[in-house]
């Protein structure tokens, strides 16, 4: 029998909903609702992450066990626990939406290892009493999705959930993929995440909504507690201090997202974690093309709330939805504004911090506003693929600046006009001269260009060639992408394929452009 340190903090500390059959409702003064998963007819191991099974005290051989299927299936119950969904509320698309909760994730149990606490939960393993007009599942396209990239994301240093395993199920599920009235069945499939917790923005908010002070003062204070000892006791000092770390973890992940070029696609606040873990891999994308403007959410292509260059501000949005929340617990709104505008004025700051480490750039120079400023125009000028420009910008030349343009080549996606040749080449020049004024060699500048600008980043054409794959039942290029991406930074020449633009055939094609939120 596989053996797990249980340490469940959550279920222990917080109030329980006092209605035990699992009914679709309103769930009042309660944190979460004890229910189980729902039985996988035929439950099959897709892949699992030996790395983060080490982290959680588990072997390789673990992994291939009976126990350990029927565990991550939600067939069995691991002995001494019980199965749990959380409530919560959330603001969806600006709007406030009343109780969400987990409509399709069940927690299992949480687990001491080495210092450190972990939850492990299911997605796709059946209705809940926040299931609403859902049924609880996930399908196979959305799973693989989400497993590849979480597991991607950490490896490219990105504050990030984490995946264990993948399974199918064994049954068929019904989704309309586009929301466009053409429903279809699919394979059923579900995602073993991890993290430290799974508390969001939301869960604070659905309780100061309805004014549940008491509720939110418990969940508060487990929060600190638990995961935010070194701040002290809970007090309103303690819960100023608590909301302040939220924002810089926030703005970190965030400006990690930005490094990336990494695009979440429904930051709603119901999907931000109150650790500042990236989390819900939904209609996610990494931007092709350089472009602020680029969301790959179909929900969201009217507005285009959620589209990369606004996701910094919808992070502050979010934030002020949670001060919001806590004020009932300090009843001073000074001390939040405060930490609102640190934020903001921190976001500048890490954001060209950011920006410098791309260029190579170690120096701070005043003028280096005015360079990124320029770069970032010319760059809009064409479809210019953001992750092969940067990476390949590691071999650019200070005493030959002209070449450069030939080297950047690959990642226009089309010929670039004279005009637009001239703009880059008075950049090449302008960024030459910057770069004289730093000590480093051209080979340590490109290595430490090289640590922040990926090679290999989960592109939506490669998960969906993978996803294509298995709808077949061959799994293989899951494995091939896994191993792939937990070195994003390495060259690893034998997988050159992967280093380049999106293929044409991808441009519009569903779940390689734009996705939407079927699960």
């Amino acid at each position: 029998m596989i053996t797990f340190n249980i340490n469940n903090t959550f279920s222990e500390n917080l109030p329980s909903d006092v209605v035990l059959e699992n009914t679709r409702r309103q769930v009042e003064q309660a944190c979460f609702s004890y229910v189980n998963p729902k039985l996988a007819q035929n439950p099959e191991l897709i892949h699992s992450s030996v790395d983060l099974a080490k982290n959680l005290g588990l072997t390789a051989q673990d992994l291939k066990s009976n126990d350990f299927l029927q565990i991550m299936s939600g067939n069995s119950v691991y002995p001494n626990t019980k199965p749990y969904a959380m409530n919560y509320g959330g603001h969806q698309f600006g709007n406030w939406a009343g109780q969400l909760g987990d409509g399709r994730a069940i927690n299992l149990f949480e687990i001491q290892q080495n210092n450190k606490q972990w939850t492990l939960q299911l997605k796709g393993a059946g209705e809940t009493p926040y299931s609403r007009q859902g049924d609880g599942l996930a399908v196979l396209r959305s799973s693989i999705r989400e497993y590849l990239c979480s597991e991607a994301m950490h490896h490219l240093g990105v504050p990030t959930t984490r995946a264990l395993a993948l399974l199918s199920t064994g049954e068929k599920v019904l989704r309309d993929v586009m929301y466009d009235g053409n429903s279809a069945y699919e394979k059923g499939a579900i995602v073993c995440r991890v993290s430290p917790t799974f508390i969001r923005f939301g869960n604070f908010e659905i309780f100061a909504a309805r004014q549940d002070l008491k509720t939110l003062t418990q969940l508060t204070d487990y929060t600190i507690n638990q995961f935010f000892p070194h701040l002290g006791k809970p007090s309103k000092e303690t819960y100023i201090k608590f909301f302040d770390e939220v924002c810089q973890r926030t703005l970190e992940m965030i400006i990690h997202w930005q490094r990336v070029g990494f695009v979440h696609g429904v930051m709603n606040t119901d999907n931000m974690s109150i650790l500042g873990l990236t989390i819900d891999y939904g209609p996610y994308g990494w931007l092709e093309g350089f472009d602020y403007g680029w969301t790959p959410n179909t929900t969201d292509a009217q507005h285009k709330r959620y589209r990369f260059g606004n996701q910094p501000n919808i992070g502050l949005w979010n934030l002020y939805q949670l001060a919001n929340a806590l004020y009932a617990l300090v009843e001073d709104a000074t001390p939040f504004e405060t930490a609102l505008e640190t934020y903001k004025n921190n976001f500048d700051k890490q954001s060209l911090e950011m920006m410098r480490s791309k260029l190579g750039l170690e120096f701070k120079e005043a003028s280096d506003v005015q360079l990124i400023h320029e770069l970032e125009e010319t760059l809009l000028l064409s479809e210019t693929d953001m992750t092969l420009f940067f990476r390949l910008l590691s071999k650019f030349s200070v005493d030959n600046p002209k070449r450069s343009l030939e080297l950047i080549k690959p990642a226009f996606y089309s010929e670039i006009s004279n005009e637009i040749k001239e703009k880059w080449l008075l950049w090449f020049d302008k960024y030459a001269l910057r770069l004289k004024k730093e000590t480093l060699s051209s080979t340590e500048r490109s290595k430490k260009m090289n640590a922040v600008n990926p090679k290999y980043v989960l592109r939506n054409y490669m998960a969906q060639l993978a996803i294509d794959k298995a709808e077949e039942g061959d799994y293989s290029l899951v494995e091939e992408l896994f191993e792939l991406l937990k070195k994003p930074y390495d060259e690893q020449p034998e997988n050159g394929k992967w280093f380049a633009k999106r293929p044409e055939w991808a441009r519009h094609k569903i779940g390689c452009s734009m996705l939407s939120c079927s699960s």
